[in-house]
């Protein structure tokens, strides 16, 4: 990427930006190809969200995550770039797009202001391969036309655009300056959301294979009993059907309120159908040379009272089947990252981690990336962790597709964005729903080894099931 020295907020006149613009052009000219324009200006405090929600079209991609007790949120809308790939390589071939990019782009702005500069936002389902008529690719990754973000208190806004010697750009000039002065004076309009009557009933059907969740469990228990597995994730799904369209910002707006630890997200295709939720988990971030994972495996219920919350946490750390079920999680994650020739350092012992439904055994892991290992090159190690697939990862993802009723998608995959620095953040698409019109298709899985019950893990995967349920009736 080249980092040009120009100071948009001082520059900031419809002539100044006309001749910036010319300038890029004739740079296009030179290499032969388009080049891609990258302008990042601190604006106002702006909430991206409610950015998001006056720009929002169905149409059209965009990206939102939010961590509100981090105080860092992102959005991006409408795709300038986008690259799709399939397969056990779609990671490599995500960030050869990414460096290919980054090798004809042009940038301008203060970029060591956080979450400045270009950003490319990534999702990549559960499997390797989409099956036919899925609505999101194996691997999707684009680049916004219009990025917002907010980081501790501090707000920029980034706009991108492709330009070439055929670029028009006096119409270029022109729809950016209006866009700057929008941002630097933002006019929110209340957005139009489908408001359904409180007491409209939303319909509920379970998609299942024959003898429902219970009979799948017990064929995984029968396998781990013979040997062939040590664990697998099984999920559940539902579709929820309701008298009106849903609105996924709408719907995401009760999730960033009610869960603020959890990651607040929305991954739209641009062709309707959005992928909303509040994860729990960090799969992977990465900055300034460094990487941060976690282990999160091994649940139990919230209580009612302090007391009473305690008294389900011991249990949970005393419990040696759920501690069994976290030390198989944690324990690929370190070979996954031994691999890569990193040195990973965690805890000796797990924790608790709490949210507003339930807990769960937690154990941080950190290590120095060495020179030349990327993020992506960490992803694809991780993903998918024994969290949300199993051991041996082989022989679970197998079996994970035989006995569950329908194809993943989203739901468990890895979802995430990447900045021009390689730094970036990456979680797993959990507590979610997948939003296609009236229709809302849910997942939600439990971890089965040796000592599972059938009804006990229909009971938990009906808890985590409860997160989306009622956002969606809200």
């Amino acid at each position: 990427m080249t980092i040009l020295p120009l100071d948009p907020a001082a520059n900031r006149t419809p002539g100044a930006l006309r001749a910036f613009l010319v300038q890029c052009q004739a740079a296009a000219a030179r290499a032969g190809r388009a080049q891609l324009v990258s302008i990042s200006i601190s604006v106002d405090a702006l909430d991206p969200l409610a950015v998001l929600e006056s720009i929002f079209e169905p149409a059209e991609r965009h990206f939102y995550v939010e961590r509100p007790a981090e105080r860092m949120a992102l959005a991006g809308a409408e795709a300038v770039l986008d690259f799709t790939a399939a397969g056990p390589d779609r990671f490599a071939a995500c960030q050869r797009f990414i460096d290919e990019t980054l090798a004809h782009t042009l940038a301008v702005g203060n970029l060591a202001t956080p979450l400045a500069g270009p950003h490319f936002f990534a999702a990549f389902t559960f499997a390797d391969f989409a099956e036919p008529g899925e609505p999101f690719e194996a691997a999707s990754i684009f680049v916004p036309r219009w990025q917002v973000a907010l980081h501790e208190g501090r707000t920029v806004a980034v706009a991108n655009l492709m330009i070439d010697r055929s670029s028009a750009v006096d119409a270029m000039a022109e729809r950016l300056w209006r866009a700057q002065a929008k941002f630097g004076s933002f006019a929110f309009a209340a957005p139009e959301f489908p408001q359904l009557p409180p007491a409209r009933p939303v319909a509920v059907a379970e998609i299942s294979l024959p003898g429902g969740y219970p009979a799948s469990v017990r064929r995984a228990l029968e396998e781990i009993g013979e040997g062939g597995l040590r664990k697998i994730v099984l999920a559940r799904a539902k579709d929820l059907t309701a008298a009106a369209a849903f609105h996924p910002l709408r719907v995401l707006n009760g999730l960033r309120q009610r869960f603020a630890d959890c990651y607040a997200f929305s991954v739209a295709n641009g062709r309707g159908q959005s992928f909303i939720g509040a994860s729990p988990e960090r799969l992977l971030q990465v900055s300034d040379g460094r990487m941060a994972t976690e282990a999160l495996a091994g649940s139990a219920r919230r209580g009612a009272t302090a007391s009473e919350d305690a008294a389900f946490a011991a249990a949970l750390l005393g419990e040696e089947k759920e501690l069994r079920e976290h030390g198989q999680v944690l324990d690929s994650i370190v070979r996954g990252l031994t691999a890569l020739g990193l040195e990973p350092v965690c805890p000796d012992r797990p924790g608790i981690r709490r949210f507003a439904n339930v807990q769960h055994l937690h154990t941080p892991v950190r290590a120095v990336l060495p020179a030349g290992t990327r993020l992506l090159d960490v992803l694809a190690r991780l993903h998918p962790t024994p969290a949300v697939g199993g051991v041996p990862r082989k022989r679970a993802l197998a079996r994970i597709r035989e006995l569950e009723p329908v194809p993943r998608g989203l739901y468990a995959g890895a979802i995430g964005w990447i900045d021009a620095a390689g730094r970036g953040e990456f979680f797993v698409g959990l507590r979610s729903a997948l939003i296609d019109g009236p229709r809302a298709r849910l997942h939600a899985g439990a971890g089965i080894v040796a000592g599972s019950s059938p009804e006990r893990e229909l009971q938990e995967t009906e808890m985590k099931f409860r997160v989306m349920e009622e956002a969606l009736r809200a």
